[in-house]
């Protein structure tokens, strides 16, 4: 017996080494644009974008890990989107925390989602939350990260009178943002595997030629980590004078939590699911140990000096591939290590370039608000507002407040207040709370 085969269980599964391989190549190629999108976003905290990058190859990796060793799943890990945006635009940009207390942030947020694991209170808050909330949270984040991705290109720009208005299409970077953005488009379209990836090297070799950005190698030794390296700042977040206020800090930690919890749940099931995993004996506990891996690697990541850590939602890819084991994110685990020897490249992307990724997994989001049922107005208005609200107030908090506390509202104005689960009525009364503390 093989070592594959008595760590992963490859034979109980149906599967093979070289199917396993197969799969994380698939999943890494499908997820690998996050080692140029998350140092771009972060760095517009003032984070170094190079230490970033490696923190965000050793995240993912070490999330990857964890995953494939103490859960077994095919499901690869790595800083995620919609929370680095979070973090940069709404904690750091409108809250006006320094990254590092941001950083703090996110260590706490990690901490209350191991403890929410581990007692079992994550599986109450996930059940309480109505889907029609549970799919606008997630197209609101997309309607986010689009607002973010057309303002970084140059596509849409600010107006005194309209506030947004068309920017001017005949200079390079909304050209090849669009560009881009349509090259992925079609890539997807024809399954051609790491589309997302093809697409923003594509924009940066276009921007290259152009001579708007400076070629220095494709391969180097990994920049230092040390800028971002244990950088967080725990005591300033709780100095109620010197750090955060305590709305902010509720609102910030409120927000990173429901996010990672729903993000990392979702997902894991869909892709888990999708695999036939969750008929295998032993597969409740094998799925306790993934939420444990997540809220481990968002610890993780805080101390390296990234954003919240989770399951991404391109594992499907691997899955439809043949993934059904631990190996293939052990594999993903290896490949976002060798990603590390690629600084040089991640250094020379430009902003407008990662834009078409941003908005191609903004439109994916979209998707979800199918499963608002729109026919209820006490469902479909208040997860409208909240999706709404996300990108209109840029800020992913307001949109859950808005949408939280309109739930509530609505269901007891018809006389539905024993439709509503206790956790809807806890969330929006913390976010009312944050309002009245403010």
């Amino acid at each position: 017996m093989s070592l594959f085969e008595r760590v992963f269980q490859l034979q109980q599964h149906g599967t093979s080494v070289r199917t396993e391989v197969l799969a994380g190549l698939t999943t890494f190629l499908t997820m690998s644009y996050i080692v140029f999108v998350n140092p771009d976003i972060l760095a517009t905290t003032g984070m170094d974008p190079g230490a970033v990058f490696v923190a965000t190859c050793l995240a993912a990796a070490l999330g990857s890990l964890v995953m494939a060793f103490a859960a077994n799943f095919p499901v690869g890990m790595a800083p995620g989107m919609g929370l680095n945006a979070f973090f940069a635009f709404t904690v750091v940009g409108a809250a006006g925390l320094p990254w590092q207390q941001a950083l703090a942030a996110v260590l706490i947020s990690g901490l209350v989602f191991l403890a929410l694991s581990l007692t079992g209170v994550r599986a109450w808050l996930v059940a309480g939350i109505p889907p029609s909330l549970r799919a606008a949270i997630v197209a609101g984040i997309g309607l986010f990260l689009a607002i973010i991705a057309l303002q970084k290109s140059g596509v849409i720009i600010a107006n005194t009178d309209t506030l947004v208005a068309l920017g001017p299409l005949n200079t390079a970077p909304p050209l090849l943002a669009l560009a881009g953005f349509l090259l992925i488009a079609i890539l997807e379209a024809r399954k051609v595997r790491g589309a997302i990836l093809i697409g923003i090297l594509a924009v940066t070799g276009a921007a290259w030629l152009l001579g708007d950005v400076q070629f220095h190698g494709l391969v180097s030794l990994p920049p230092s980590l040390a800028p971002t390296f244990l950088q967080l700042d725990l005591p300033g977040l709780l100095h109620h004078n010197g750090g955060a206020p305590i709305a902010v800090l509720l609102q910030v930690v409120l927000v990173f939590v429901l996010v990672e919890v729903f993000d990392a749940t979702g997902t894991l099931y869909g892709v888990v699911g999708r695999a036939g995993l969750l008929k295998l004996p032993g597969a409740p506990k094998r799925f306790g140990r993934a939420l444990l891996a997540d809220s481990t690697a968002i610890v993780a990541g805080s101390l390296l000096g990234t954003s919240s850590t989770t399951a991404f939602a391109e594992s499907a890819s691997g899955v439809q591939a043949g993934g059904r084991t631990g190996l293939t994110a052990l594999v993903v685990a290896a490949l976002f290590l060798a990603a590390l020897l690629f600084s040089p490249l991640a250094a020379m992307v430009p902003g407008y370039a990662t834009a078409p990724a941003l908005l191609f997994v903004a439109g994916l989001m979209l998707r979800e608000l199918v499963d608002v049922d729109w026919s209820d107005l006490t469902e479909s208005v208040p997860a409208a507002l909240c999706a709404l609200a996300m990108p209109f107030t840029y800020s992913i908090a307001n949109g859950l407040a808005f949408g939280f506390i309109a739930y509530a509202v609505l269901k007891a104005g018809t006389g539905r207040w024993r439709d509503v689960h206790p956790a809807v009525w806890l969330v929006a009364g913390l976010f009312v709370l944050r309002y009245a503390l403010e």
